[in-house]
């Protein structure tokens, strides 16, 4: 029963996304259109923002499992992210043009942080490199907040952007900075000044 009434709530507060923006939607038409109490939501999600949580993670969280990663590689799993993105166009954008834009940006952050890690990790080791894990921590920071930019660009520019040509070109960058800044580590111990 607790299955049914969490998949009940979610399948309604997508529907509601799809119609107005986050802002508009609350707890209570929320219960009323599941037809549940309010203690019922609030026995399974702690608010409206902890429910957005949930929903991200349950529409998005596929593109970042290990195991997907492992199969489809991080462009492929990019390219159908936006894609998903694009396909619900308005239920994104009632999500992002909403005062809670931040919700969707710091998941956006948030899962990156391991992919990218992952990335840098791998290309690390093929280059035997003797980076530190807090260097590749940083190397992988910088390609996430390239990443968060790339989406909202993406974002801002309607999804009209290209999907494929675009993510082959971060693709493209991501591969060139990362081989140089796992490489250039052994230059930072020299004594390098920037």
């Amino acid at each position: 029963m607790a299955r049914y009434t969490q998949r009940l709530i979610m399948s309604t507060f997508e529907q509601m996304l799809a119609e107005m923006p986050f802002d508009k939607i609350t707890v209570s038409a929320l219960v009323k259109r599941c037809d549940i109490s309010p203690n019922t939501f609030y026995y399974h999600y702690q608010d409206i923002y902890a429910l957005l949580n949930a929903f991200l993670e349950s529409r998005f969280g596929q593109y970042t499992q290990c195991d997907y990663l492992a199969e489809k590689g991080w462009r492929t799993a990019t390219k159908e992210m936006l894609a998903d993105c694009k396909r619900s166009e308005k239920l994104i954008y009632h999500i992002y043009n909403s005062l809670s834009r931040d919700v969707l940006e710091r998941y956006v952050f948030t899962i990156t942080d391991d992919v990218f890690y992952r990335q840098v990790k791998r290309a690390a080791a093929e280059q035997h490199s003797a980076a530190t894990d807090a260097r590749l921590h940083e190397i992988a920071g910088i390609c996430r907040y390239a990443f968060l930019g790339f989406f909202l660009k993406f974002l801002w520019n309607r999804m009209d952007d290209d999907i494929d040509k675009s993510v082959d070109s971060l693709g493209e960058l991501f591969a060139g900075f990362v081989e140089n800044a796992v490489k250039t580590h052994r230059k930072d111990t020299a004594g390098l000044n920037l």
